[in-house]
C-alpha cells in the first residue's frame, strides 16, 4: 500500500518556517535533529519527524508553491499555538546559528 505524501502539518497547532536554501528533506531532517539535539523519529516512513519538547516536533515539507528551495519547516504541538510559535522561534534561532537562512511563511505559503 502505498501512503500519498502529506502536505499539512501533522498536530493541530503549528507554526511554519520557511528555508530559502536549496536543501533536501532529508539533509533538513538531518541538521534540525543536530541543532535540537534530538533523533528523527519515524526515519525512513512517509512521515519523520523531529522531536523539539514534550508535545512538540517539526516536520519538513516541499510546500505546494515551489520545488525546493524553499522547503516549510512545520513546528507542530499538541498543546497550544504560543506553544508551537514558541518552539518555532526556538529552532529558528538555532539553524540561524548553524548558518541557515529561515523566515516565517507569508500568507499564501501556508
Amino acid at each position: 500500500m502505498t501512503v500519498p505524501p502529506r502536505d499539512t502539518p501533522g498536530g493541530p497547532h503549528a507554526v511554519t518556517l520557511v528555508v530559502d536554501m536549496p536543501v533536501t528533506k532529508l539533509d533538513a531532517l538531518d541538521v534540525i535533529a543536530f541543532v535540537a539535539d534530538a533523533v528523527i523519529d519515524n526515519a525512513g516512513t512517509a512521515f519523520p519527524r523531529v522531536g523539539l519538547a514534550p508535545d512538540a516536533w517539526a516536520e519538513v515539507q516541499i510546500p505546494k508553491f515551489a520545488d525546493p528551495p524553499p522547503l516549510a519547516i512545520d513546528v507542530c504541538s499538541d498543546i497550544s499555538p504560543v506553544h508551537a510559535q514558541q518552539h518555532a522561534d526556538r529552532l529558528a534561532a538555532a539553524l540561524t546559528r548553524v548558518g541557515w537562512t529561515v523566515r516565517p511563511a507569508r500568507g499564501i505559503e501556508r
